[in-house]
């Protein structure tokens, strides 16, 4: 007899501890795009960096190493764009500006506009490249057909960890809008 009166209370502790559990994963739902980020600017990993121009004071180089800078470009499957680097890599050194373009061109016969998302690796060199102009901080509209070169002008800060020698710009472009025709 005495069975029957404990069960009612172990259902309600289950109970607790079931929605508990459920309003635990529901409040780790909502925090894990920002602990995401946390974790991303604290390690590094992701590439990821400001789309903001960087204030940058020139220096005379007093480095002698040389960074080999590498730019990739891509485009997702169905992108109406033709997308590449100028030049594919170069040689730079350490406080020294530099200037580059990107290649795009509309593929279509309507205007439409592209915004390049960029990512730089290995993840913790992102806070040492600062970019000072480039095509990537605005949307980018093209009339159809339309081709152009696209700026970039950067500075790898000398304070580059000396163990990195090799950094890998990406820029994704995509459509960020079509431009209705009138």
């Amino acid at each position: 007899m005495g069975q029957k009166f404990r069960q009612p209370q172990i259902h309600k502790t289950l109970v607790t501890k079931l929605i508990g559990m459920a309003l635990g994963m529901f409040v780790f739902g909502f925090l894990l795009v920002p602990l995401y980020d946390i974790f991303c600017d604290i390690t590094g990993i992701g590439g990821k960096f400001d789309t903001q121009a960087a204030v940058v004071t020139v220096q005379t180089p007093t480095d002698d190493r040389t960074i080999t800078v590498e730019f990739v470009a891509s485009l997702n499957e169905y992108a109406p764009w033709e997308f590449r680097p100028s030049t594919t890599s170069i040689q730079v050194r350490p406080g020294e500006m530099y200037d580059t373009t990107f290649y795009a061109r509309n593929l279509t016969d309507r205007e439409i506009t592209g915004q390049a998302v960029p990512s730089i690796a290995p993840g913790q060199a992102v806070k040492y490249f600062k970019k000072t102009e480039c095509f990537c901080f605005t949307s980018q509209q093209f009339t159809a057909r339309e081709s152009r070169d696209m700026p970039l002008q950067f500075v790898v800060d000398p304070d580059l960890p000396r163990h990195i020698d090799r950094l890998t710009l990406s820029y994704t472009f995509f459509v960020a809008k079509q431009v209705a025709n009138n």
